[in-house]
């Protein structure tokens, strides 16, 4: 076996890899160099990937065996693509080599040597669902009755605890922080978690969050397995560094401590996923967790003009907490950004529809072009408009703003309405009361299609005798919503109606049983934002139940590859991933960045990261718009202020195109675009 850090055993004109040819000189700096702790700050578009794959193929060609190397990424796909593409490079089988991601690492240690904390080595991996499950037999356990007081769903006390066990937070610190609404609750969460743990070691299964912290609890208690495992472990890389948690950290930090080589790769302007548990300290700290530190920098860019990244350097330095990188394109100036100031939503999707439809003339497919937004909210009315259109696209890693559970909870209320034997609907509203399950669910709709002649019978008491007590409440709050929702001053006011909706029981419904119920909530604000211009049921409903069988205006031609469809997607689903042209919409103050983070620097960074992100998918065309005014239900029609990442930009970094207010126009052409791109 060789000594930790020589190397010495192939000398390097020997190896059967051209380093130089195939790296450039920060890259091969890296490959070459990276013995004892390194950090290797990665730019966006740097070739991170490549380096982390010759590095391994460099430590292989010098003698290291496989199984002496530890390859730590954040999914499963990308560990298996390294591997392939070590073996192609080397042309060989290297099986044996560690690669996965942390719970896939975990698992197999513990499969080894789990038994030294009394872990047998056949256990179950519980998925999320099955995790759930079990935490609703611990509730019944109790005897804890969710249905008659506030409480949160099982997929919510899931999030806290994960949560919790993640960051190394208490419960109390982590609800307090987070889920102030069940702060009252605290200690039943915490006798749920400890009656969960119990049960779930008595029928020897872990669930996802174990994989982590029963591997640190093996190598902190054992010390036969710490030193079979640091000791195999000669050289352990990890990628995307800045999106670890506390538990990975200390995890790597052991494995780590004998031959103190390992190599971290990751970019801390590239930090998004706080909200999953990820600390951005992990890599500030890496120098002083990892004395005598080796600092890289990767700052060539393979991706981006150098006008994009430009404004994407001044925009980050604005942060006080970063490592100092300046990127440097290798494809030279390129197109200056734009930024593009429209009346409203509704000239910002017309002005994304026309700029789409110009770049397709020009040669580029819909899949190489991407609109990228902060939440999800802010695509409802680009929806709308490309569905009315014709134009093909997909949510990337999510679901379509109206085929969202929530939004289609929202409008069952008004499908009853408008089709009072639509069992579907009847079927989903029923299920958000508390008391009534699927059987009654089918019992109360057979009974109002048998004997109620119109919607107005189910307020008639005669019809429901057969109910029992408790579900007999749950279908007066049901009959309450709706006779709230079809009152003379509401009925109409789609807006009104929906708000009525929320108000009177699924606000507490989102509260209670989605973890990111604030994200929720906000969707349905723009809902209401969006049908406040509506006074028909039927119209309304129509519209928001576009789906690919539309069979309005077509305004592109049938394109040869049936995939070809424009990508929308939020920031953080964006991150890794990169097309021609980019287009960031609702760059609003209060909206991107969100307004919680005005007030914590912290956070405020955080959003300015997520900026970062999104300039920097961007290879040829980008694209900012800021509406300069917006619909808000409870203010009406208010000026929208620009995006303080706008603002803090030097003018000198962007173009500006403005348009002209014309009712009836859209696009670049019909809006009188000033400095329009040549092939505008």
């Amino acid at each position: 076996m060789l000594e930790s850090g020589t190397l010495e055993s192939v000398p390097v004109n020997m190896l059967k890899i051209d380093y130089t040819k195939h790296l450039n000189p920060e890259q091969l700096k890296v490959v070459m160099g990276a013995d004892e702790p390194c950090l290797v700050l990665a730019g966006a578009g740097s070739g991170k990937t490549r380096t982390l794959i010759y590095r391994v193929a460099y430590l292989l060609e010098r003698g290291v065996k496989p199984d002496n190397i530890l390859l730590a990424t954040f999914t499963n796909k990308a560990a298996r693509q390294m591997k392939d593409r070590v073996e192609m490079l080397l042309r060989k089988d290297v099986k044996d080599l560690w690669c996965g991601t942390f719970h896939h690492i975990g698992n197999r240690i513990l499969r080894m040597r789990g038994k030294h904390i009394g872990i047998k080595p056949d256990y179950n991996i519980m998925d999320q669902e099955d995790a759930r499950t079990l935490i609703k037999a611990c509730l019944r356990e109790l005897k804890i009755n969710t249905k008659d007081k506030f409480f949160p769903a099982p997929r919510v006390i899931q999030s806290i605890i994960s949560y919790s066990r993640n960051t190394k937070e208490n419960l109390s610190n982590v609800i307090n922080t987070y889920y102030p609404e069940f702060l009252e609750l605290i200690n039943d969460v915490k006798v749920i978690y400890s009656i969960y743990t119990k049960r779930k070691a008595s029928s020897n299964n872990l669930d996802y969050d174990d994989l982590l912290t029963e591997t640190l609890r093996l190598l902190n208690q054992s010390q036969a397995v710490r030193g079979r495992f640091t000791g195999q472990f000669e050289n352990i890389l990890v990628d995307e560094y800045q999106d670890t948690n506390k538990l990975q950290f200390e995890i790597i930090k052991i494995l780590s401590e004998e031959h103190k080589n390992i190599l971290v790769v990751g970019d801390d302007a590239q930090s998004i996923y706080a909200f999953r548990g990820a600390t951005i300290d992990n890599i500030f700290n890496f120098p002083k967790e990892f004395p005598e530190t080796k600092i890289f920098k990767l700052q060539t860019n393979y991706r981006s003009s150098q006008d994009i990244l430009d404004l994407a350097n001044e925009s980050i330095n604005f942060n006080r907490k970063q490592y100092e990188k300046d990127l440097k394109s290798v494809k030279g100036r390129g197109e200056k950004p734009i930024l593009i100031e429209v009346r409203d939503l509704r000239r910002q999707s017309a002005f994304i529809i026309q700029r789409v439809l110009e770049l397709h003339d020009e040669g580029y497919d819909l899949k190489k072009m991407a609109v990228l937004f902060r939440a999800h909210y802010q695509s409802a009315e680009l929806e709308m408009e490309l569905l009315k259109r014709g134009i093909p696209y997909i949510i990337r890693g999510g679901i379509k703003f109206f085929e969202q559970a929530h939004i289609k909870d929202a409008l069952s209320y008004l499908r009853i309405i408008q089709n009072p034997n639509d069992e579907i609907a009847w079927m989903r509203a029923l299920s958000l009361e508390q008391g009534i399950g699927a059987g009654f669910s089918t019992k109360i709709f057979k009974n109002f299609t048998w004997n109620c002649k119109s919607l107005k019978d189910i307020f008639k008491d005669k019809h429901w005798n057969f109910l029992k007590k408790k579900t007999r409440v749950a279908f007066e709050h049901f009959r309450n919503t709706m006779s709230a929702v079809t009152k003379d001053n509401t009925y109409g006011k789609i807006d009104l109606m929906l708000e009525t909706v929320i108000k009177t029981g699924y606000e507490k419904y989102c509260i209670t049983h989605f973890d990111n119920y604030k994200d929720r909530l906000d969707d349905l604000k723009e809902l209401l934002n969006f049908a406040h211009t509506y006074r028909s049921v039927n119209k309304f409903l129509a519209d928001t139940s576009l789906g690919e069988t539309f069979k309005g205006e077509t305004v592109i031609e049938p394109v040869k590859d049936t995939s070809d469809y424009l990508i929308l997607t939020t920031i953080h689903q964006a991150k890794g991933l990169e097309w021609d042209a980019v287009m960031i919409i609702g760059l609003i103050d209060n909206q991107f960045p969100h307004s919680k983070s005005m007030e914590d620097l912290q956070q405020l960074e955080e959003e300015r990261r997520l900026f970062y992100v999104a300039v920097t998918r961007a290879k040829n065309y980008l694209y900012l718009i800021h509406p300069m005014t917006r619909y808000d239900y409870n203010y009406g029609n208010v000026i929208a202020r620009p995006s303080v990442f706008i603002e803090e930009l030097p003018h000198e970094s962007y173009e500006k195109w403005e348009t002209e207010q014309k009712e009836e126009s859209i696009g670049c052409q019909a809006l009188g675009i000033d400095n329009a791109h040549p092939g505008a």
